[in-house]
């Protein structure tokens, strides 16, 4: 199965009208012909927590946003993406509950890592912590077993709660990989296209390292994962996020990645007037990859842009966000915090309110972002060009919840007709059927304060130019008659 180069959605479960069912009426009724790229289903999964990154099983879908028959059903008119969380599975699984009760005579007790896996003695040395890229003050969490007990830690890389509600899996172990295996069969079952492998640069744990994207083995996960994938006709993208080089790293196994530079740069740009640098990074990136400009973190910054953004340049982006609402995600590891103290993790915010809600300046990033080459995703706020939820911020105390907003059927309805999201319609139409995406790029010369961009294939060619002054975006085509056109996007 090859992944369509067509725009695709990301969206919640229940974040367009409510459920399964609903996003299913709602796709067909406003969108049928807008995302023949396909469907990623933020996780439908049961969890404890993080807003189903936390998932209980895979083989079951969470009853409140119905059942592996409404993913079927999207299905038979999209191509569903859906996560798997290779790095951890939920607390409250069975399997775990399982481990709390019988500890080290459960049956899933290998599915697990206890520190006596890292160090020898079990009990943790700073030293080797204090190399670690950290995603919570200790990647470790203590627990009690119900038998014995006995106080086992437990490695933790993620989760706010102690202890922990995402409790790390050993990819080594084979318990571990058969758990896997039959997760990837029943997706496959289910006629889902895509799996994304979520958290998968912090899956090897090794000592000396900072166990995160460990060569070579990380590789060797990779091959593995991937054949098992190709036997059941299912594409695998990696969500990596990191210095820039990292993910180059999988592009190089050609394997597809993520570009998370592209949404910083495309906001620099139309902050600070200049494509300067956006057009260099447009000429060397790989093309092999899914783009995006908001999804249901943030903007990202750091590690990701290290030595490709001064601090002085991501000081300044950062503080127009925040003067437009945004909130920031922080840098927990020091080792991986600028020497200046610079630590911004991500700007939390949607793409929309990043751009002070200026219509003509969000679709110039949209027509930038689907120029680029790669698979361009679009997530369910910024399709309605929605603001930051500055009250659900308030109301749950989760930063992320700025650009989560849960839109009812009333919502989407006044949405879709907002000129600016006719206008974006009309652009992803172009974008999906217009042949010459398939064909050669170019990044053309210009003066910094624009950006010009093209594609061809065979009689077909078309250009991007954008004023980044303005926010003037034209797209000038030629048709299947050999006239040419344009329009204002």
């Amino acid at each position: 199965m090859a992944i369509k180069n067509k725009v695709q959605l990301i969206t919640y479960p229940d974040s367009l009208g409510g459920d399964l069912k609903t996003l299913n009426q709602i796709l067909r009724k406003y969108f049928a012909d807008i995302f023949e790229g396909g469907i990623h289903i933020l996780p439908p999964f049961p969890s404890s927590g993080d807003r189903g990154f936390a998932p209980l099983t895979y083989l079951e879908i969470e009853p409140s946003f119905g059942s592996w028959d409404d993913i079927r059903a999207i299905g038979e008119k999209f191509d569903v993406l859906l996560d798997l969380m290779v790095n951890h599975i939920s607390k409250q699984s069975v399997y775990f509950q399982d481990f709390l009760k019988h500890g080290r005579d459960s049956e899933y007790a290998d599915l697990f890592i206890p520190l006596g896996k890292i160090w020898a003695d079990g009990k943790p040395v700073q030293e080797d912590v204090d190399k670690m890229f950290l995603r919570r003050a200790e990647p470790f969490s203590t627990f009690q077993i119900g038998e014995t007990g006995e106080q086992v830690q437990i490695w933790t890389t993620f989760g706010k709660q102690v202890p922990s509600e995402q409790i790390d899996l050993d990819i080594n172990s084979e318990l571990t990989r058969k758990l896997f295996t039959d997760f990837m069969v029943n997706f496959s079952k289910q006629d889902v296209k895509i799996v994304r492998l979520d958290a998968i640069g912090y899956i090897i744990k090794k000592l000396g390292t900072s166990c995160f994207f460990v060569e070579p083995e990380i590789h060797e996960f990779m091959d593995w994962i991937t054949d098992l994938a190709s036997s059941l006709g299912i594409e695998l993208l990696p969500e990596v996020h990191s210095h820039y080089s990292i993910q180059y790293k999988l592009a190089e196994k050609g394997h597809w990645i993520y570009d998370f530079i592209l949404p910083y740069f495309v906001l620099e740009s139309l902050i600070i007037h200049s494509g300067k640098k956006l057009s260099q990074y447009l000429r060397i990136r790989p093309h092999k990859q899914f783009t995006m400009l908001d999804c249901h973190d943030g903007i990202p910054v750091k590690p990701d842009l290290d030595d490709l953004v001064s601090t002085a340049d991501a000081r300044k982006v950062v503080d127009t966000c925040l003067e437009r609402g945004s909130n920031l995600s922080l840098i927990v590891s020091d080792e991986h915090k600028s020497t200046d103290g610079f630590d911004v993790h991500q700007i939390r915010c949607s793409y929309y309110s990043a751009l002070n809600c200026n219509d003509d300046a969000y679709l110039a990033a949209r027509a930038i972002q689907f120029f680029a080459p790669g698979i361009p995703q679009v997530y369910f706020v910024g399709l309605l060009a929605g603001e930051n939820d500055v009250e659900n911020v308030m109301k749950t105390g989760e930063g992320r919840e700025i650009n989560r907003h849960n839109f009812s059927i009333d919502e989407i309805e006044q949405a879709v007709n907002k000129p600016v999201v006719q206008r974006l319609m009309k652009l992803i139409r172009f974008r999906n059927q217009y042949p010459a995406f398939n064909g050669v790029f170019n990044v053309s010369k210009t003066q910094p304060e624009k950006i010009r961009m093209s594609w061809e294939k065979d009689d077909f060619r078309c250009s991007l130019n954008v004023n980044l002054h303005t926010y003037s975006t034209r797209i000038s085509y030629r048709e299947e008659s050999g006239q040419m056109a344009e329009f204002e996007v």
